[in-house]
């Protein structure tokens, strides 16, 4: 036989070990994270529930799902452990004094802005009123004029029906 045809043979024998490599540490990370677990943890199952330690059996778990509810689950269920901060701050609503989470902006302006950008900012909303106001100051700055009152009526435009006399 030759070499080449073997070749996608090997390859895919590699691919499959190295796969079944990966997915056993997963589980062994797992199964050591469920061992560690101690009462007083803060967890998330499989199924997204986040709830505290009270008590750790051999394949059982007693969780506090609420304050004063309790219900018994098996370890395996166990998704993530989680640390106290991050815990609190899911559950509680507690965010740490020492947040090292950047600061996201509400708008884009700040990203593209450079320091000391002295733009003006252009009003980008529709209102009634603004329209209104516009059209009316428009109207009194042409009757304000003051060759407009000096001009003659036949210099004036008219809507043209004057001209078809």
């Amino acid at each position: 036989m030759n070499i080449v045809t073997l070749l996608p043979f090997i390859v895919l024998i590699g691919a499959m070990f190295l796969m079944t490599r990966s997915a056993k540490n997963k589980q062994r990370q797992a199964a050591q994270m469920r061992d560690q677990l101690q009462p007083g943890t803060g967890i998330r199952t499989i199924g997204g529930m986040y709830a505290t330690v009270k008590e750790v059996h051999d394949d059982t778990l007693l969780l506090e799902v609420a304050p004063g509810v309790h219900a018994i689950y098996a370890k395996n269920s166990v998704g993530a452990v989680l640390d106290d901060a991050e815990y609190n701050r899911i559950v509680h609503g507690i965010e740490s004094e020492h947040d090292d989470a950047p600061v996201v902006p509400d708008d884009a302006s700040s990203l593209t802005e450079a320091e000391g950008d002295d733009d003006r900012r252009v009003d980008m909303t529709k209102g009634d009123a603004a329209d209104e106001t516009d059209a009316a100051g428009a109207a009194d700055a042409d009757a304000s004029r003051p060759e407009d009152a000096d001009a003659k009526p036949e210099d004036r435009k008219g809507s043209g029906n004057d001209d078809a006399k």
